[in-house]
């Protein structure tokens, strides 16, 4: 992790934005889950909606959170500087750089919420200690 302090941690889903988008992916989690190429899609959202244990964390943790697909993410952060990242992917921003605080391997050896939840506690505790 990076040597300044975290100011954020910026989330980018592999899905693009949009409603059909959204709805190819309902349909695609419904007709095929196992195939379903997102594991922070599945970890913090149900079919129709966000999972009500993430949602309360994200609203009670003290850290901001930014939250993007994948397109928005590249027209929002382009760079030339920037690396090719994987998705999904969770980034921390301190004042500095934008560094990878969760990758893609490590998003997909999870399987429940309480998992994700526990994971970015941990990297934050050990972070501030």
């Amino acid at each position: 992790m990076s040597k300044d302090s975290i100011k954020k941690l910026v989330f980018v889903y592999n899905a693009n934005s949009g409603i059909k988008n959204g709805l190819l992916d309902v349909a695609h989690k419904i007709i095929k889950p196992s195939t379903y190429e997102c594991r922070l899609c599945e970890l913090t959202f149900g079919t129709f909606r966000e999972k009500s244990l993430w949602k309360k964390f994200r609203q009670d943790h003290e850290i901001e959170m930014e939250f993007l697909h994948k397109d928005e993410f590249l027209k929002t952060y382009a760079s030339k500087f920037m690396p090719a990242y994987t998705f999904p992917i969770i980034l921390e921003v301190s004042a500095h750089e934008i560094d990878i605080f969760m990758g893609t391997a490590d998003l997909n050896t999870l399987t429940k919420t309480p998992e994700l939840i526990d994971a970015i506690q941990k990297r934050l505790a050990s972070f501030n200690s």
